[in-house]
């Protein structure tokens, strides 16, 4: 499931980058696709603040792994090990790590876009 989730990623961002590619190469006025690469560079900033905003929910949730393993290595087995178990914290670790794969490359691909979208803004 891992690397399904990481390549279809990767395929809907490669799609995205080529339809930028092929529609800023198609146009041929210059003030058409200057407004095109603008809405385009628009588009990958919303983008990028909601990666970013991830990046600090990553964040939050590997500092609340660590408290977790921590509470739970102090109270040993009991009624905690009931509701926290090794295997629901490796999961948790294991998607946090996933979903921040997603992100670089969500990141990678978004500057990618606009690097194309400036230089088309930059030659006429």
């Amino acid at each position: 499931m891992n690397f399904a989730g990481l390549a279809y990623r990767f395929v809907s961002n490669f799609v995205f980058l080529g339809a930028v590619y092929m529609s800023l190469n198609y146009i041929e006025k210059y003030q058409n696709r200057a407004v095109l690469a603008l809405v385009i560079l628009l588009y990958a900033g919303m983008r990028a603040v909601t990666v970013i905003r991830s990046f600090h929910f990553f964040g939050r949730i590997e500092k609340l792994e660590g408290d977790v393993r921590r509470l739970a290595g102090m109270l040993g087995d009991g009624p905690v090990s009931q509701v926290v178990n090794k295997q629901t914290m490796n999961d948790v670790g294991s998607l946090r790590r996933d979903g921040e794969k997603k992100s670089y490359m969500d990141l990678f691909f978004l500057a990618a876009a606009v690097i194309l979208c400036v230089s088309k803004l930059v030659t006429n």
